[in-house]
């Protein structure tokens, strides 16, 4: 697995309840400016709209070889996944407060381009505080049990 780009500020921004992958549909160019790693997940989220789901405001620079034929950077791009799934999603995303953001993009084994789609509930101001001093706190313990081993 080869990674392409991740979405570092969705974990801060959601709580997320459940991740599951996805294939895209790209054109030749955002194929080659993706094995350059030029990605962007930043802002982007994804739809359910008649039953099919589709990437929005993910950024796919354009290819630097690229003639006039390339491709527009923060074009919809269509997600695939099996009707199932999609079905399963349209119920969990009417739910109140449920989004589905993009965590990270990526080449499989294969070399098949994946999105690694999270279900997530957006955090309020104070969960992320909350959040950043329990962090805060573990790195300090942490740091004094250090301290308290080296004494000894």
């Amino acid at each position: 697995m080869k990674l392409i780009a991740t979405n570092r500020k969705a974990r801060r921004d959601y709580t997320i309840l459940e991740t599951m992958e996805a294939g895209i549909v790209l054109v030749g160019t955002e194929v080659k400016s993706l094995r350059e790693a030029r990605a962007n997940l930043q802002d982007s989220f994804a739809t359910v709209d008649s039953e099919e789901l589709w990437l929005h405001d993910a950024h796919i620079s354009p290819y630097s070889m690229g003639n006039r034929f390339n491709h527009e950077p923060k074009r919809t791009r269509k997600l695939l996944m099996h009707a199932r799934e999609i079905q399963r999603l349209i119920g969990k995303v009417k739910e109140k407060g449920l989004t589905l953001v993009p965590l990270r993009m990526y080449f499989n084994d294969s070399g098949k381009v994946k999105v690694e789609l999270g279900l997530g509930r957006g955090k309020k101001s104070y969960d992320k505080r909350r959040e950043i001093a329990e962090r805060d706190a573990k790195r300090d313990m942490r740091r004094a049990m250090r301290e308290k081993e080296r004494k000894h």
